[in-house]
């Protein structure tokens, strides 16, 4: 996605405005997969087999385009060892911790309306 210049840094930083930034920055990392990423490495350093063994379902291409767009905007640190094999080792950054508080915060949540929303999913689809 190709996000137009806009002048105004309030402007850029308006979830509203189709063509602001932040539009663009919230549409990369408010994702299922970004989210368990950023779940799954908390306080951890991981590397890439590590993590697709603790996300069940996600695939190598999900993860490794995931794994890129998080740390294009600078939310995971991906570190290179230089062995034979590489040795990849993925860790969380400042605002990526940061945006852990808000994932958790959707953990909470989901487990403490898990059985109003199963209820009421019931309810709907009868």
């Amino acid at each position: 996605m190709v996000t137009k210049q806009i002048k105004g840094p309030s402007e850029e930083a308006d979830l509203r405005r189709a063509d602001s930034l932040a539009r663009e920055i919230f549409s990369d990392v408010a994702n299922k997969w970004a989210f368990l990423i950023i779940e799954t490495l908390g306080d951890r350093t991981l590397r890439f087999s590590e993590l697709r063994n603790e996300i069940e379902g996600i695939s190598h291409k999900m993860l490794t385009q995931n794994l890129r767009m998080l740390e294009r905007n600078g939310l995971v640190e991906r570190n290179v060892h230089p062995t034979v094999p590489p040795r990849v080792e993925y860790t969380l950054t400042e605002p990526g911790q940061g945006l852990r508080a808000t994932v958790d915060g959707m953990c909470d949540w989901t487990h403490r309306y898990f059985a109003h929303i199963e209820a009421a999913r019931h309810r709907f689809d009868a």
